[in-house]
């Protein structure tokens, strides 16, 4: 007799948001200050396996996206990974969160490279 296959269940639900252009003031040098920059974010949440039956039980992208711009109201920040470190931590007020990881690239920051930048990660 052949044992029936152990049923599907969820294992976990990431929610991302790649490619968020923001115009930030950033940056450590006197060249830098007085003016906008532009930052490309990448954000991937864990929600662990979460059962999802409507926009109320996931993080909404417009979240993440208005932790960012929020971020850039706050005035000028000096360094990415300090940009990076202030919206993980916003995301994770959201108690479903189990983890992030939060992408900065800075385009232009250095004239031979693509991009620039830094990741970092938080977890519960």
């Amino acid at each position: 007799m052949t044992a029936s296959p152990a049923p599907a269940r969820r294992d976990n639900l990431t929610v991302f948001v790649k490619g968020l252009r923001v115009e930030a003031g950033i940056g450590v040098y006197d060249h830098e200050h007085g003016r906008l920059q532009p930052l490309v974010i990448d954000v991937t949440l864990d929600l662990g396996p979460a059962e999802v039956h409507g926009l109320s039980d996931t993080i909404n992208y417009e979240t993440v996206a208005a932790s960012a711009r929020r971020i850039v109201a706050e005035g000028h920040v000096g360094l990415v990974e300090t940009f990076a470190e202030r919206l993980a931590l916003h995301c994770l007020e959201d108690d479903r969160v189990l983890g992030v990881t939060v992408r900065v690239d800075k385009p232009g920051a250095l004239e031979t490279a693509d991009g620039a930048g830094c990741e970092l990660t938080y977890r519960r």
